[in-house]
């Protein structure tokens, strides 16, 4: 895959193994529609640029929208939308052929909160599904009949009920890929909608 120059920013998710799990296994065609929610840095955008030049990026916190935008100007991308706000608020009555988003998946409690902006990055809440299920309710509102969604999480957060999930919301979903470290597994769930 090609390198890109990546600025990095202390309040903004650094790419890892999560990030490139998804950017090397996007389904994106030529000239399709591109939501990815919590774009952080920008890596995953920048690959799908290579793929069609129809994107919009959202982002909860705000330094990551800058740093996105830092880094598609130092990669001169230019066909790529950045809107601050959380999950869907930024994209109302809009739709897309294929929706993105390495979700913030791991359990926290009261003691595993930071206070920075970095928290949205990883803050799933008890169970890992805080921000998962808020997705989830909505997405099917904002996808295209016989799009996409491809979505990053953790077997900390319960990936049979994400799939029980998708299936129950009308989706085919499967498990595409996965890697396996230390205690879990980091998956991508791939759901099509019919």
């Amino acid at each position: 895959m090609p390198d890109f120059i990546l600025n990095t920013d202390d309040n903004v998710y650094i790419p890892a193994e999560d990030s490139y799990l998804l950017a090397e296994n996007l389904e994106i065609k030529e000239g399709q529609s591109v939501l990815e929610i919590g774009t952080g840095s920008g890596i995953v955008a920048m690959y799908a640029s290579r793929l069609t030049d129809r994107i919009t990026v959202t982002d909860i916190n705000f330094d990551a929208c800058e740093l996105a935008r830092k880094n598609f100007e130092a990669n001169n991308i230019e066909n790529i939308e950045i809107l601050f706000g959380n999950l869907f608020e930024p994209v109302k009555n809009r739709k897309f052929d294929v929706i993105l988003f390495n979700t913030p998946y791991l359990p926290t409690e009261e003691g595993d909160v930071i206070d920075s902006n970095l928290n949205y990055a990883f803050d799933g809440g008890l169970d890992g599904r805080k921000v998962i299920d808020l997705f989830l309710n909505e997405v099917g509102n904002h996808l295209n009949d016989g799009g996409i969604v491809q979505m990053i999480q953790s077997s900390f957060s319960d990936n049979d009920l994400t799939l029980s999930r998708l299936d129950e919301l009308g989706f085919i979903a499967e498990i595409k890929a996965k890697e396996h470290f230390f205690f879990e597994d980091i998956t991508l769930i791939n759901a099509y909608k019919i």
